[in-house]
């Protein structure tokens, strides 16, 4: 309504001042019921149009070029119809004696008025954002790129936005100097202590998705030397797979961030093609690696996904997630335990899945050490069953998501690790027997893949969230020994890695991913420390616990036996395994079965120990 009053009010306003100005300021007595006619039939035609093309409805507070081009239109249409009227109204009947030239200045003066009251609603708002600019954390990014780009442009387009930009820093050369939105590149990363300093810099945005961890490191050691304790970071880029970057996907600092885990290349192309229009049953859906492969699965565009987990909550977060991210995506969450032989096989048979990702597991070690009974009813019984059903249901892939602990296991959970991956060669080679005698050779054999990799960060119960409720509760940090070592990956980067292989796989084969380096658990602690603004051992004490039943100091990741060969992708390899007789590995595993019911927990360890021993 405010609009509509001011819009009247400068419509009469236009009509008077043209008529003043056609006089030279001075208006004839003569034509004063001209200017009220004039106005009264202005008002009639311009307001009405001015609703039709919609100019009440807009928010000014974001005017643009096609807001005043539409305010052009309308303005145009109104005076064109108003002209007409005037030319043949009866209220003019000596028409020869208007002055018609106050049509076109009416038009000019309307537009001109109309459009500057609303324009002057966005520069009130610009000139109240930079009153508060003071109040804002005054904000460097790092990285002039296309990442750098977009956070520039999603903070500029809020109408509260919390930072106070003062410009970006790039090693790029060829930006140095360069204006972006505006906004001046000031120099390179290693400037970033002396612009702290000179432009009194409260906070960081790194924006270099694709940076390798080495510049990523640099930017946070120089942020913290010159005194910053807030810096954000942008998702690694293998998390983007729209390429899109928003404020929402910032996020602190963590130590995920500086693990000295580089870029990953994907085939985007081979991976949609396994997924696309398939439906993709994921077990363990609700589980740390679980959860994140819906997340990638679902990005994908698979035509049905079905969640199958014991965890009724976690299910349920799942799901509000996955509905949340993706509208179009239809989804069967299920309750279930993967040891329900016959629930397993009625959904396969209701929902025909043509792909499984197999990231049910328990997983903890000491706890595994003390009920070896459940490990293997799970880890290896559970997985037996699901192997089988495949096999009946003439699924296309099954993807065993596997560990570093089933290389050379000292503990249960590795060895139902390991006796899950003989388990899936087994199968491979018992899909192919089939398939080569059913039908002439033609059927389609199922293909059974296992992928092995270490642990993901912030998974649950792992060693970061241990850590980081720890630290949280002031001390002290409980690592288990100085020389602990373990392999760390993002868990995105599992998943996706995980879905290559799966795409790549051809069936029969062991995967392992590219761990990079181990990280001391030490050095993971003091990191940790230091990131939330405490000094090891003088802020956080940190205290060593001693070595837990089945852990080792030092993962693997292959046998001395098994060497691996390369693939397509620099970061997934393949180990040489041995065959696996099937009808030899599923006798011993009955025979393990009948022990977890009857004999004592040492005499179950021995046993599987014996089973998965290199022939």
């Amino acid at each position: 309504m405010f609009f509509v009053a001011a819009d009247i009010f400068f419509i009469a306003l236009s009509v008077w001042l043209a008529f003043l100005l056609r006089f030279d300021g001075s208006i004839p007595e003569q034509y004063y019921p001209f200017i009220i006619r004039m106005i009264i039939l202005a008002v009639i035609f311009l307001i009405p149009v001015f609703y039709f093309e919609k100019l009440y409805s807009f928010s000014w507070s974001y005017v643009s070029t096609n807001e005043i081009i539409s305010l052009f239109r309308a303005t145009a249409v109104a005076f064109v119809f108003l002209t007409i009227a005037i030319f043949v109204s009866h209220y003019f009947p000596h028409f020869i004696n208007f002055p018609r030239s106050t049509i076109i200045i009416s038009f000019i003066l309307v537009f001109t008025f109309c459009g500057a009251l609303r324009i002057s609603k966005r520069l009130y708002l610009n000139m109240t954002r930079l009153r508060r600019i003071n109040e804002k954390e005054r904000t460097l990014i790092v990285g002039a790129g296309d990442a750098g780009e977009q956070i520039l442009r999603n903070i500029l387009s809020l109408h509260a936005s919390p930072y106070s930009l003062v410009g970006f820093v790039d090693d790029n050369p060829i930006k140095r100097g360069v204006k972006i939105h505006g906004l001046n590149v000031l120099g390179k990363i290693s400037d970033i202590p002396n612009l702290v300093q000179s432009h009194n810099i409260k906070q960081l945005i790194i924006a270099l998705p694709s940076a390798n961890n080495s510049t990523i490191r640099m930017a946070v050691e120089l942020g913290k030397s010159a005194g910053l304790r807030k810096i954000k970071i942008a998702p690694p880029l293998i998390e983007i797979i729209k390429g899109e970057i928003s404020l929402k996907n910032l996020k602190d600092v963590g130590v995920e961030d500086l693990l000295g885990r580089d870029p990953v290349s994907l085939d985007k192309k081979q991976i949609e093609d396994f997924i696309k229009n398939n439906t993709v049953l994921i077990t363990g859906a609700a589980g740390s690696i679980g959860s994140e492969l819906c997340l990638q699965v679902a990005k994908f565009k698979p035509s049905l996904m079905v969640l199958l987990d014991q965890d009724e909550t976690g299910i349920f977060n799942i799901l509000e997630t996955l509905k949340n991210k993706f509208d179009d995506l239809v989804i069967k969450p299920l309750v279930a335990d993967i040891q329900d032989k016959e629930k397993i096989q009625s959904l396969f048979t209701a929902y025909k899945p043509q792909i499984v990702f197999h990231a049910a597991a328990y997983k903890h070690v000491p706890l595994m050490e003390a009920q070896p009974d459940e490990a293997i009813k799970n880890n290896i019984l559970g997985t037996n069953i699901l192997l089988d059903a495949c096999l009946q249901n003439n699924v296309k892939k099954f993807i065993f998501i596997s560990t570093d602990k089933a290389v050379n296991p000292t503990s249960v959970m590795g060895s139902t690790k390991r006796m899950g991956e003989m388990l899936c060669r087994a199968y491979n080679s018992r899909s192919q027997d089939q398939a080569s005698f059913a039908d002439g050779g033609q059927k389609n054999s199922t293909k059974f893949i296992s992928v092995r990799f270490g642990n993901v960060l912030n998974s649950r119960g792992s060693v970061i969230p241990i850590f980081k409720e720890q630290i949280k509760r002031g001390g002290p940090v409980e690592v288990t020994h100085p020389e602990m070592k373990r392999y760390f990956m993002l868990t995105s980067e599992a998943c996706l890695l995980v879905m290559q292989a799966g795409a790549m796989g051809q069936g029969g084969e062991v995967f392992v991913l590219d761990m990079g380096k181990p990280i001391k658990i030490l050095d993971l602690a003091k990191e940790m420390i230091r990131l939330s603004g405490f000094e090891p051992n003088k802020d956080i004490a940190i205290v060593f616990t001693g070595i837990r039943p089945g852990e080792k100091l030092f993962e693997e990741m292959l046998t001395a036996q098994e060497g691996i060969t390369s693939t397509r992708n620099q970061k997934i390899f393949m180990a040489k395994m041995p065959e696996v007789d099937f009808s030899s590995i599923t006798k011993k595993m009955d025979d393990l079965e009948n022990m977890i019911y009857k004999d004592s927990t040492p005499a179950i360890i021995e046993a599987l120990k014996n089973i998965i021993a290199e022939p």
